[in-house]
Order: C-alpha cells, then sequence, then structure tokens
C-alpha cells in the first residue's frame, strides 16, 4: 500500500536537489547551456519533478510561485504540506508515498488533477478548496466507508474518479454507489460510465438520493442565508456601525453591570428602563442609518476618484503613446537609409541627429510624466480634502447622537437616583407595599449604599457609551488615514518611481538598438 523506508538515509528537498531537478528538466543543449549561464530563477519554473528521491518532508518549495505541475510520486511522504505557495498549481501528482491524512491544500484553488494514489489515506476529507477538481486519483488507500464517497458530491467537474484497490470496492454494490452518488462522473477507475449502468444506479438508489438532495439543497439554502447575514454584517462594519440597528448598545451597558439587576427590582424603575430602551435604541437607529448613508457617499467619492485618476493616466499614456509611435517610425526609416550609407560624414550627422531624437523624446516624456504629476497632486490634494470633509461631517453627527444616549442616560440616572432614595425611605419605614428581592434589600441599608449602587451602574453605562464613540471615530480616521497613505504611495511614489524606470529603459533600449545596428559604414 505504501513505500517502506529504504536503507538509503531520507532525503531533504534543499537547494541542490531543486537547482539539479529544473537543470535536468529544463532546455537542452545551446539553450540549456545559456540558461545555466545567465542563472536559474525558481519563480520561472511551471513544471518540476522530484519523483524517486527518497523524500520524506515537502518543504523550500515557496519560490515556484508559478509551478503549474508538481510530481512528487513515489518518495517517502507522510505528511501534505508546504503547498500554500504554489497557488498555480493545475496537477500534482502525490501517488505511491506514505500520506495518512488529506490536508494542505487550503491555497490550490486552481487545481484539476489530483493523485494520491496508493498512500495510508482513511478519510476522504479536507479539500473543500479545490473546487476545479476534474481528475482525482484516491485508489489503493485504506478507505473503508463507502458513505464516505458522498463528500466528493460537491466537486461539480470532477469526471474521472479512481477509487480501485479500497476495501469498499469488494462491495457488490460499490459501483452503482458510486455512479449515482457523483452524476458528473464519466469515466470509474479507468473505465467509462455507460449509459445503461447510469440508469440503472439511478434508479437503485432513486430514494435516497432524493432525500440527500433535499438535505444539500437545505444546506445551501442555510449556507446562501448566513453568507448574507455575513455580508450584511460586514457592510455595516465598513460603515462602522455594525450591531446599532437595535438594542446591542443599551443592553451592553447592562452586560458587566452587576448592580443593574438589584436596581431594576426597585418599584417603578421595570417601566422607566422600558421607556428608557425604546428611546436609546430609536436614537442608535438614527445613529445606523446615518452611518449607512456616509458610507455610501464615501464609497461613491473614492470610486469616482480612482475612475479620475485612470482617466488621467490612460490619457497621458495615450499622448506618451503617440510620440513613441512616431519615434519608432522616424527611427524604422532612419535605420533602413544608414545601413547602407557609405559616406562617413553623412552617417556620422544622422547619427547625432538620432541621438538629438533619442534626448528630444526622453524631454517630452519626461514632460508628460511631469504634467501628471502635477495633476495627479491636485487631485489627490482635493479628493484628500473632500474625504476630511466627509470624515469630519460624520464624526460630528456621531458625536451628536452618542451625546443625545448620554443625556439619555444622565436622565435615566437622576430618576433612578430619586426612586433609589424614595425606596429607601420606604424601607427604612416599613412602608414598602412592593416585596424587594433580597439581594436588592441589602443595597437599602443606608443612603450612601443605595447611591453608590446606583452611581457604579451610571457610571458603566457611560464607559459603554463612551467606548462605542471612540471606536467609530477612530476606526473612521484610521481609515481616512491608510486610504490616504495609500493613494500617496501607489499612485504618486510608486507609480512615478516606475514610469520613471520606464522611458529610461526605452531611451536605452533606443540607444542600445544604435549600438547593435550592423552598419556597413561602421560607428
Amino acid at each position: 500500500m505504501s513505500r517502506l523506508y529504504d536503507t538509503v538515509e531520507p532525503a531533504v528537498i534543499d537547494e541542490e536537489m531543486l537547482l539539479k531537478a529544473v537543470e535536468e528538466q529544463g532546455p537542452k543543449e545551446e539553450a540549456g547551456r545559456i540558461a545555466k549561464q545567465e542563472g536559474i530563477d525558481f519563480c520561472d519554473v511551471v513544471q518540476l519533478r522530484l519523483d524517486f528521491k527518497n523524500i520524506l518532508k515537502i518543504d523550500n518549495l515557496w519560490q515556484f510561485t508559478r509551478l503549474t505541475k508538481l510530481q512528487l510520486d513515489n518518495n517517502i511522504i507522510e505528511k501534505i504540506e508546504g503547498l500554500d505557495q504554489l497557488v498555480n498549481l493545475i496537477w500534482l501528482d502525490l501517488s505511491f508515498n506514505n500520506i495518512e491524512i488529506i490536508e494542505g491544500f487550503d491555497k490550490l484553488t486552481k487545481l484539476e488533477d489530483l493523485t494520491l494514489y496508493n498512500n495510508r489515506i482513511s478519510v476522504i476529507e479536507n479539500m473543500d478548496a479545490l473546487t476545479k477538481l476534474h481528475v482525482l486519483s484516491v485508489g489503493n488507500n485504506n478507505i473503508e466507508q463507502l458513505e464516505n464517497v458522498k463528500y466528493l458530491r460537491r466537486f461539480k467537474n470532477l469526471q474521472t474518479l479512481n477509487l480501485s484497490g479500497n476495501e469498499f470496492c469488494d462491495d457488490g454494490n460499490y459501483k452503482a454507489y458510486i455512479v449515482a452518488h457523483i452524476p458528473s462522473l464519466v469515466y470509474l477507475d479507468f473505465r467509462l460510465i455507460d449509459e445503461s449502468t447510469r440508469v440503472a444506479a439511478n434508479e437503485q438508489y432513486k430514494y435516497s438520493i432524493e432525500e440527500l438532495e433535499a438535505d444539500e439543497n437545505a444546506e445551501e439554502r442555510k449556507r446562501v442565508s448566513e453568507k448574507e447575514k455575513q455580508d450584511l454584517f460586514e457592510l455595516h462594519k465598513s460603515a462602522y456601525v455594525e450591531n446599532l440597528n437595535g438594542p446591542f448598545l443599551f443592553d451592553s451597558m447592562f452586560f458587566d453591570d452587576t448592580e443593574g439587576p438589584k436596581l431594576a427590582s426597585l418599584p417603578g424603575v421595570e417601566e422607566l428602563l422600558i421607556t428608557f430602551k425604546e428611546k436609546f435604541t430609536e436614537i442608535c437607529q438614527q445613529l445606523f442609518e446615518f452611518g449607512l448613508q456616509e458610507h455610501a457617499k464615501r464609497k461613491k467619492e473614492v470610486s469616482e476618484f480612482f475612475e479620475c485618476i485612470e482617466d488621467a493616466k490612460k490619457e497621458n499614456k495615450d499622448i506618451a503613446a503617440e510620440k513613441i509611435d512616431s519615434f519608432l517610425a522616424y527611427k524604422k526609416k532612419l535605420f533602413s537609409e544608414i545601413q547602407h550609407m557609405s559616406d562617413q560624414k553623412v552617417l556620422d550627422s544622422r547619427i547625432e541627429e538620432y541621438h538629438k531624437e533619442v534626448n528630444v523624446i526622453w524631454d517630452q516624456l519626461m514632460g508628460y510624466e511631469l504634467q501628471l504629476v502635477d495633476q495627479l497632486e491636485e487631485t489627490i490634494k482635493e479628493f484628500d480634502r473632500n474625504m476630511a470633509d466627509m470624515v469630519s461631517l460624520f464624526v460630528e453627527n456621531v458625536q451628536a447622537q452618542i451625546s443625545q444616549c448620554r443625556e439619555l442616560e444622565n436622565q435615566h440616572h437622576e430618576k433612578l437616583l430619586e426612586i433609589a432614595v424614595i425606596t429607601l425611605e420606604k424601607f427604612v419605614k416599613n412602608e414598602l407595599d412592593d416585596d424587594v428581592p433580597d439581594e436588592t434589600k441589602l443595597l437599602l441599608v443606608d443612603k450612601d449604599t443605595i447611591q453608590n449602587a446606583v452611581s457604579a451602574s451610571h457610571d458603566l453605562h457611560l464607559l459603554k457609551i463612551d467606548n462605542r464613540e471612540d471606536e467609530i471615530i477612530t476606526r473612521a480616521n484610521n481609515w481616512m488615514a491608510a486610504l490616504m497613505e495609500q493613494i500617496h504611495q501607489d499612485e504618486e511614489i510608486k507609480r512615478n518611481r516606475d514610469r520613471i524606470c520606464e522611458i529610461n529603459n526605452l531611451i536605452d533600449h533606443l540607444n542600445d538598438e544604435l549600438d547593435n545596428l550592423d552598419l556597413h559604414g561602421g560607428l
């Protein structure tokens, strides 16, 4: 079922092994010599074969980011790991190893062909990320439960499956079960599934499939519903008003309030709390709706800004491209003429003219870049002002509405304190009509005790309100600062640096072309 350790010491995937493999599998003869001379860049390799190397652990493959095909069969690998950077992998062979658990595929979303043949796998699992899976081989493993194959129903593109050599293959219903439960299959165990087999299998498992599909549909509806809720929550979060469309903030004031439940038992406080909660929640709802409106405005402003930036860059690029095309036409004509010149004086004159024209095109391209820099700088400054105004307006409104919440809490505190003092006086005189819980009676010892309890509750409530206000304002300001920093880095510094490099590389290329030109008249 799997390879045993050889007398040879287990190998490690190191630089030497990788270089040797890439060289052996790379270009041959003259092309190979040139490639070796120029140096091998692992990030350019698209196919890699590391079979029959006695490899124990998958490691040091992080540089192979463009790899599409990886062969690791016939080794002694025990664990699937070290593949997270191979995000472009399409084909992977891990057959004839000692793997016990399917894992480590979370980043391989482009994988289409996976071979795990002849390992020690007992459960088909942990492949949810492989949505493009087309071919799967898990034959000759230790999979015992035929029902485990239902897991593969999620792979809608799966057409070729090999399960031969597993224990459940001895079951007389094996083939019909697989064909019925994985309707996308075209080939099973290297054989084409004919129509009569498919029809018979579907009839045999008709009722169980109907029940399974009903369960799957219910699960899918639940998943969609949960995703919609999560997406909605993320929207509210990006607007900094999550959980403000209800009594969450009000309820949170009482989460850690140990005195709150005791005070709520005082006569008349229950009605007071109902009114307080209604008014408080109404203000939170207003803040929630205002937050979503302002988020939509900010999102629109950001979208329009980047559209404006892209338009400016495209216009500038088009103008520069016209100049370059014009120069290339001039260069083509000039090179055609000077290649056949025999008069050295005329040749030198035309070469000098070319160098001047190269300098002219450099001046023009750099001039266009400077114009774009100025244009973008002004656009970014205007955007910065607009966004600062929008965020400032948002913050001011948040502060105003949170102040209303704070004022409601202050009013509630005053009324609660008044009720507490009156209740204390009645309690002392044995005039209390209502039955008060024992834990509340402990607060009615004296005036200081009941007042301290009310004040402690009030201070905690104010702290919760203040914390939410600070959180909203801090997140809004941090978002603004991060956005502007990103824009300055990407649209001003990095873009300008890249463009200047492009221009200088073009000029170097134009000069090199002349230097490399075969001139009969000589240079």
